[in-house]
């Protein structure tokens, strides 16, 4: 089927890191599987970060040999350094994803490394990644040590991970704490440097403004917009972040707009409500 928008799928990786209860291997593989007959093309499945840090994602291995795959969508995995590549590439994810930041603040709570020195462990790994690598950019509009984001900050940091060979830029509003107004401002200046084909938007809805933000970056030729079913998820490292938009409230705008996504809504709306069911 023909879509306009594409849907990335974020909740069995993003959305399940941060529950404080472990959620059993079986009910993730449950998740994805429910996820991957619903339409959606990309579902980021697991993170092949050290388990010290992130505990929840420790079955990361077993979530990948359990799942069902289905023709067409694509199962990826976060993957930070050369140990996560090599980890990604056993477990046959289809693609991986590099995270950094436009802001130095975040990126040294984070992962303990500046902006740049972050740039340099990513640029060997995209380079080694036998399957396509997708980056990641937080805090695009507004950090929670640094302050408001400067465009031209994104900006290099886009260019750089396109530079290294990332398919695609996605743009992470990592607080939750973008407006229309923060959010055109941005996309004015992104726009006279990337193709719109290269970008994508992850919003959080902490103020539940991501929707408007979505409609934002329609005007501006965007088609690709991550999201997390039943709004699972927030960011350990970004004092009050909530959760991200849900996948469910993302798909009824875009159809109501006239968009197609491809999607079941039904499945959706099953997969939406045994998500809700794991964090109780």
């Amino acid at each position: 089927m023909e879509v306009d928008v594409t849907i990335f799928e974020m909740g069995p990786r993003d959305g399940l890191q941060n529950e404080s209860n472990f959620i059993k291997t079986l009910d993730k593989i449950k998740l994805v599987n429910l996820l991957s007959t619903s339409g959606i093309r990309k579902i980021e499945t697991a993170s092949f970060v050290s388990s010290k840090w992130v505990p929840q994602m420790a079955d990361g291995e077993k979530v990948m040999a359990g799942i069902q795959r289905q023709s067409g969508v694509s199962f990826t995995a976060l993957t930070p350094n050369k140990q996560g590549l090599e980890r990604a590439i056993k477990a046959k994810a289809d693609e991986i994803a590099v995270f950094g930041s436009a802001s130095e603040g975040f990126s040294k709570a984070n992962i303990n490394k500046s902006v740049s020195e972050s740039l340099q462990i990513f640029r060997p790994i995209v380079k080694a990644a036998p399957m396509p690598v997708r980056g990641y950019i937080s805090c695009i509009t507004d950090c929670p040590y640094d302050g408001p984001t400067n465009p031209a900050d994104v900006i290099k940091v886009g260019e750089e991970l396109l530079d290294m060979g990332c398919y695609e830029i996605s743009l992470g509003d990592t607080l939750g704490s973008a407006t229309p107004e923060t959010t055109q401002k941005l996309m004015s200046a992104l726009s006279s440097a990337f193709k719109t084909k290269d970008l994508a938007l992850h919003f959080h809805d902490t103020k539940g403004r991501a929707i408007e933000n979505i409609n934002m970056s329609l005007d501006f030729g965007i088609s690709t917009f991550d999201s997390s079913i039943a709004g699972l998820g927030g960011c350990p490292y970004a004092p009050g972040a909530k959760g991200n938009v849900s996948t469910e409230s993302v798909i009824e705008f875009l159809e109501s707009k006239g968009l197609r996504t491809g999607v079941d809504m039904e499945k959706i709306k099953e997969a939406a409500e045994f998500a809700r069911s794991l964090r109780q």
